[in-house]
């Protein structure tokens, strides 16, 4: 704000002027800032991706998928081994002990119950499998 002195008979002393100048260069300036800056913004995209780590190990000897599958009729492999519901939990118990993984493979028939496939993974998961990986597609199942 400025302050105007007037000289005469009528008005003695500081009178206020209003003086908007600085006020538009200022903000002249931030809008020119934020036209810059604003299309800069919406263009970048970051994305950290993992880095993938190269291993010389050779794959452990027990490296073949364990397969619980379920066929239309009911009847439950493990791999091509045939068991019953109540044998599942023992023999997949045995099974992953052996191995370093608990990655279990779940392939059930598309028109099966909803509680006897649930059942299934009840007991592979209870027969010790951290990990149960249900398969969309047609397996080539292990001989």
């Amino acid at each position: 704000m400025a302050m105007g002195m007037t000289l005469g008979a009528k008005r003695q002393g500081a009178q206020p002027i209003m003086n908007v100048t600085p006020l538009v260069d200022v903000v002249l300036v931030l809008l020119i800032i934020f036209m810059v800056v604003a299309p800069l913004l919406s263009k970048n995209f970051w994305l950290e991706v993992p880095k993938v780590e190269k291993t010389t190990n050779p794959p452990p000897a027990d490296s073949r998928n364990i397969v619980v599958s379920i066929d239309a009729q009911g009847t439950v492999r493990i791999n091509s081994m045939i068991v019953t519901k109540d044998d599942l939990k023992p023999r997949l118990s045995a099974i992953l002990a052996e191995r370093t993984d608990k990655v279990v493979y779940f392939n059930a028939a598309g028109d099966l119950p909803y509680a006897d496939v649930v059942e299934v993974l009840d007991k592979a998961r209870s027969g010790g499998a951290a990990t149960i990986a249900v398969v969309s597609t047609e397996l080539e199942l292990p001989k």
